[in-house]
């Protein structure tokens, strides 16, 4: 009887144990849940003040976008105004200049003055081929057609033939010339690809050559400067020359290659050159295409320091200086071989903005154009030309 009321006490006594235990597990299980639920709680605040935060930083990077892209717009407009008041500023300082011209490009003194006189004397007046009488009165337009070759050469066409063919020069010194079809073909990204080429029998010095009448008058110097007549037909020398001038030195000044530049008008042929005797001023002598004699000669009163090149319109030598203004040249200076106009009653001419320097400048009668090669970019310049006696 003992043992059995005894296995019922304990018995009982561990029923009790167990309940007492499953109701502390529940509660430490339930506390445990109201620390979770209380930090899930914190997590989502967190989240949300986190989202807004966001949502607010956002908006404010579009605004300062937004006020980065109207500050670029005003920029670009005042970029623009800016541009267009350097523009007409530039435009009022070319009208300045020329209502205020240099002032004379000469000073001579009384006895080259003199020595000036009695050439002149010596020399018979100069009797015009043509009827032209005009001179230039603005450049018009210009137009740059492409980059090729060297910062020094020429290009051109036949300046007293029909031919479409653009004649390439590269460089101050070489043997070798560009033959292109048409200008079409010499525009063209890859036109050396469709250009011809003519070896010559001697190389080149400078950039005074020509080509005329379906011959090609260059220079070439070997003791002495020759020029050289070669027919572009038969690939042959026709004729040299050595010129009748002696000690010959650059005849511009920004130019050191440049001895003798042949230059074409409707008069004919002209060469353009300067001697150690009148180391000062640029010379000119008519040249006769036919035998390369040297018809008539004269001293101008164009200085030779910042000259950089020069052309012939209607018997009269324009020469081409640098201006004080960078990357500008103008013609400062004429000389007219009939005594009609001289530099004080032309007006001055400015081109347009350059690249450099020019290295040439080759006048073609018949289109009224300068083909010019201005550090490697070749140029058309296209002339208004008035009669002279608009000039008075």
């Amino acid at each position: 009887m003992m043992p059995g009321i005894v296995a019922c006490i304990l018995l009982a006594c561990v029923s009790v144990i167990t309940a007492q235990q499953q109701t502390a597990i529940l509660e430490y299980i339930q506390g445990r849940m109201g620390v979770l639920e209380e930090r899930i709680a914190q997590w989502h605040d967190l989240g949300t003040r986190y989202s807004g935060e966001l949502r607010d930083f956002k908006n404010q990077v579009l605004k300062m976008l937004e006020n980065l892209e109207k500050d670029k717009e005003t920029m670009r407009n005042e970029m623009e105004n800016t541009n267009v008041r350097v523009d007409r500023l530039e435009r009022e300082v070319d009208y300045l200049e020329t209502q205020n011209p240099a002032p004379s490009c000469v000073e001579i003194d009384e006895k080259l003055t003199e020595l000036h006189n009695a050439k002149k004397k010596q020399k018979e007046k100069y009797e015009k081929i043509t009827d032209c009488s005009d001179t230039i009165s603005q450049v018009t337009a210009m137009k740059i057609l492409k980059r090729f070759g060297s910062t020094d050469g020429l290009w051109t066409k036949d300046l007293a033939g029909n031919s479409e063919k653009i004649y390439v020069f590269d460089g101050a010194g070489n043997d070798t010339v560009f033959v292109f079809p048409r200008m079409k073909e010499f525009t063209l990204s890859s036109s050396t690809r469709k250009a011809a080429k003519i070896k010559l029998p001697f190389p080149w010095i400078g950039t005074g050559h020509i080509i005329y009448g379906g011959n090609l008058y260059y220079i070439r110097k070997d003791n002495e400067f020759q020029v050289i007549k070669f027919s572009l037909a038969n690939k042959t020398i026709i004729d040299s020359s050595v010129l009748p001038i002696e000690q010959q030195v650059p005849v511009y000044g920004l130019s050191k290659y440049n001895y003798i530049d042949i230059a074409a008008d409707e008069e004919g042929l002209w060469v353009i050159y300067a001697t150690e005797e009148n180391e000062k001023n640029i010379c000119l002598a008519k040249l006769d295409p036919n035998n390369l004699g040297i018809e008539q000669m004269w001293d101008t009163p164009c200085p030779i320091e910042n000259a950089e090149s020069a052309f012939v319109v209607c018997g009269s030598l324009y020469v081409v200086y640098n201006t004080k203004l960078p990357s500008r040249s103008r013609i400062q200076c004429v000389f007219d071989v009939s005594g009609t106009i001289s530099s004080e009653n032309v007006p001055v001419v400015y081109f347009p903005k350059r690249y450099g320097s020019h290295s040439s400048m080759k006048y073609n009668p018949k289109e009224k154009q300068i083909y010019a090669w201005d550090d490697g970019y070749q140029i058309i310049y296209k002339l208004s030309m008035k009669h002279r006696d608009e000039l008075y």
